[in-house]
């Protein structure tokens, strides 16, 4: 389903997104021991539209926090969004090939899971990268192209 929501009303939800997403990762840190919601801002800013910013922003809140769709879609997301966010959240016990199978099915998603790759990929942000951050590397480095190879074949 598009989006029917306007230009400013996206705006808006862009706000506010980031505005949840501070405060759920508020007293987080990544790998590298920075403020967590350093990560969801450069997904953000690694996406094009308005709608994939939002939902880069948000994407790690409802696996990583107590947030909920149903939160989300009550502070007025639209569908679209909500539907993006529950594909690029991994369930516990989900397996990998699951999770990526899901978000593959959501243009949204699938773009901003590239971004969100790309940005994990970064291992230079890591002082001192152990063999978790390697083989984490590793893996991306073998799928990302696949997913690239996924939004292509969408176009």
């Amino acid at each position: 389903m598009p989006f029917d929501t306007d230009a400013t009303t996206l705006e808006r939800l862009l706000s506010t997104a980031i505005a949840i997403a501070t405060d759920c990762h508020a007293h987080q840190l990544d790998k590298a021991g920075q403020p967590y919601i350093s990560h969801p801002l450069r997904v953000m800013q690694a996406v094009a539209t308005t709608q994939e910013k939002i939902v880069a922003v948000l994407h790690d809140t409802v696996e990583d926090s107590d947030l909920t769709l149903p939160d989300l879609a009550a502070a007025g997301f639209p569908s679209d969004v909500l539907a993006a966010i529950d594909a690029i959240t991994q369930r516990q016990d989900e397996s990998y090939e699951v999770y990526l199978a899901r978000v593959i099915e959501n243009p949204i998603a699938l773009r901003v899971k590239i971004a969100d790759m790309t940005d994990n990929m970064d291992i230079s942000r890591i002082a001192h990268p152990t063999d978790k951050d390697w083989v984490r590397l590793k893996k991306y480095e073998t799928i990302l192209p696949q997913l690239q190879e996924k939004l292509e074949e969408q176009h």
